[in-house]
């Protein structure tokens, strides 16, 4: 017999923590009949004050080798995104031949903690689930520094959302509730697999850039920013003109080496502002000269067409055995007007068991590096390399 992964996920509504996470519990306990590997457990905002008894109950009745969670405005259970602080959503996994390895980071102690601080993951590490506390973690320092010691090693994940204060945010860790920083796991031993649907699609030409200052752009094929947004403009048609005028944003090429750019190979960020006095153009990341860039635009539209179009045929020909899905928490109803849209759109084109979280910022990889991003759904998926046979 070959092994392979075998994954629950249930959820509850509930003002009472213990009794959602129990309709949560029975949920996954109906369809994972031995002890799991990992637990991930997604508590409603409302619920954050039990986070500490939620785990214990989850250790009690899961018996999970590792527990991990955290706090968040709607939580993901299959095809539903729960959009109630009263929700929980638990997920658990059984990983034969994997090694699991928790990692707590700490609060930064000032303006960026010193990578020195932070703990490494196994040397053979295949990934990082990572969920962290948008007030306390330094997650844009943390991505450069892990680029730098494990480059090409995937980071997925999320920022906890729903609270107004770090007080409110609460993150789970092998059965103790815990403030501040993030929690993680790193995978070896099993296959993964990520996603990004950035819900942008481009508009006008691509453009080098040919002078730049940080996040400032000055030039663009020896043009003002300015005057190439207007170009765009006056050449779109009125539909993206209304999207432009709600929120531009700007794609950078990941890959300069490959011949031609589509859909998934820049990365998007906006465009915070403009100096009419040069034309220049503050953007969200640092440019440098020589990049390919191309303005973007987004809505429900784009932002649905984005994710179908990522996950055909996604991963592959490899058999997704389980996954984790981190979604803004701009998107949901808020943005398509209905609820489920991301759940349901992953859910039925893997159809395997599904958590996760609505996020005040989302973890994932564009290329071979991992990036802080926002109104994005990230997917981290556990590819069953048995194939899927017993």
């Amino acid at each position: 017999m070959t092994p392979r992964i075998r994954a629950a996920a249930g959820a509850g509504v509930d003002v009472d923590a213990l009794r959602a996470t129990d309709a949560a519990v029975t949920a996954v306990t109906a369809e994972l009949d031995e002890r799991p590997d990992l637990a991930v457990v997604f508590l409603g905002a409302a619920h954050g004050a039990e986070a500490g008894a939620v785990a214990v109950r989850v250790g009690e009745r899961l018996a999970p080798r590792h527990l991990v969670g955290v706090t968040a405005g709607a939580v993901v259970a299959g095809s539903r995104e729960i959009e109630d602080p009263t929700g929980v959503s638990v997920w658990a996994a059984s990983l034969p031949g994997a090694t699991l390895t928790p990692l707590r980071y700490p609060p930064a102690a000032g303006a960026g903690e010193p990578p020195h601080a932070w703990p490494e993951p196994p040397a053979d590490a295949t990934a990082l689930l990572l969920l962290a506390d948008p007030f306390t973690f330094p997650a844009d320092a943390f991505l450069a520094w892990w680029e730098q010691a494990h480059p090409g090693v995937p980071v997925s994940g999320g920022l906890a959302s729903g609270a107004a204060r770090p007080a409110d945010v609460r993150l789970v860790l092998d059965g103790e509730a815990v403030d501040g920083g993030a929690v993680g796991v790193a995978f070896s031993g099993v296959a993964v697999r990520t996603l990004v649907s950035q819900g942008c699609r481009p508009v006008g030409d691509s453009y080098t850039v040919t002078a730049a200052d940080r996040n400032l752009i000055h030039e663009l094929a020896g043009e003002a920013p300015v005057e190439r947004i207007r170009a765009t403009f006056a050449e779109a048609d009125p539909a993206d003109q209304a999207l432009m005028r709600s929120g531009l944003h700007i794609g950078t090429v990941i890959d300069e080496y490959r011949e031609a750019h589509g859909r998934g190979d820049f990365l998007v960020r906006g465009v915070l502002g403009a100096q009419h006095e040069t034309g220049a153009i503050a953007v969200g990341d640092v440019v440098r000269v020589g990049q390919t860039v191309r303005f973007h635009v987004r809505d429900a539209a784009s932002a649905d067409e984005d994710l179908r179009e990522l996950l055909e045929g996604f991963p592959g020909t490899e058999s997704p055995g389980a996954a984790l899905l981190f979604t803004c928490n701009g998107r949901g109803e808020r943005l398509f007007g209905a609820p489920d849209h991301d759940a349901r759109l992953v859910s039925d084109a893997l159809g395997v068991p599904l958590a996760g979280l609505h996020c005040a910022g989302e973890l994932g990889p564009v290329g071979a590096r991992s990036f802080l991003h926002g109104f994005t759904a990230s997917l981290l998926v556990l590819v069953d390399e048995s194939g899927g046979e017993m």
